[in-house]
């Protein structure tokens, strides 16, 4: 089982033998990979569609893991978008669109389970990661950082290459906002059994990607005083934000 160091090159997701988040928040070493883990496929028990490295008891039983619905954690909440995509649906054919989708998603999904977060919402051309939970990382806001700076490098070319055809002046990209701090993880509906983060962090980052520009990375100033080694010399921004009071200062990383 890899891990990654503080700053440093990402561990090789999906290589894990035993599932990190049983591990970290139950010391349980549950098989996903290798011949131990065949006898707990045939109970349901697999890789997890969220990170490869955990499974499908961290993704569905939260309760039987935590003992309890909600808890509050620290953490680092991510969002991406697709900038451009609307004025684009309304030119193009579904399938192409579905190919953008798709390829977006898988893009970004690489870069988050790169660098241990978790993919725990998609939403069309737009997604919601958690960086510390399940997998535990002291250094969630970095790691939520570089996966940012991968999905900008590997999302817009690509991104661009299945539609040279956008609004002129309006090339396909993504926008990113980031957020850290103390968030609700738990089960929130009776009808799902998957967890999820709810809270003013998770808001606010939403709210953060909603203004960045394609190419751009919005970190709030909690995200980026926990990792201040990676944002130096970034431009900051007053922004005034949906449903939040104050003016908010973002720092912003542009895709280089």
């Amino acid at each position: 089982m890899t891990t990654e160091s503080t700053y440093g090159e990402p561990a090789r997701h999906g290589s894990a033998r035993i599932c990190r988040g049983c591990w970290d928040q139950m010391h349980m070493p549950i098989p996903i990979g290798g011949p131990l883990a065949l006898p707990f496929r045939a109970f349901g028990i697999t890789r997890s569609k969220m990170n490869p490295d955990i499974c499908t008891i961290c993704e569905r039983s939260f309760q039987y893991v935590k003992k309890q619905r909600q808890i509050t954690v620290d953490a680092t909440i991510l969002f991406a978008d697709i900038r451009g995509f609307t004025d684009l649906s309304e030119r193009i054919e579904a399938v192409r669109l579905t190919e953008i989708v798709s390829l977006f998603q898988d893009r970004c999904a690489q870069a988050i389970w790169a660098h241990d977060g978790i993919v725990n919402k998609q939403m069309g051309d737009g997604l919601m990661a958690i960086f510390n939970f399940p997998i535990t990382r002291k250094d969630h806001a970095a790691a939520a950082i570089l996966a940012a700076q991968a999905i900008q490098r590997n999302c817009a070319a690509a991104l661009n290459s299945l539609a040279p055809d956008a609004a002129p002046g309006r090339p396909l990209g993504v926008g990113v906002g980031i957020h850290s701090g103390e968030v609700q993880i738990g089960e929130f509906s009776s009808f799902r059994s998957d967890f999820t983060a709810i809270g003013g962090v998770v808001n606010q980052a939403a709210r953060l990607e909603s203004q960045a520009a394609a190419g751009e990375i919005l970190l709030s100033a909690e995200t980026a005083a926990m990792a201040a080694a990676l944002i130096a010399g970034a431009e900051e921004r007053t922004l005034t934000l949906k449903g939040i009071e104050q003016p908010v200062r973002a720092h912003v990383l542009v895709k280089r």
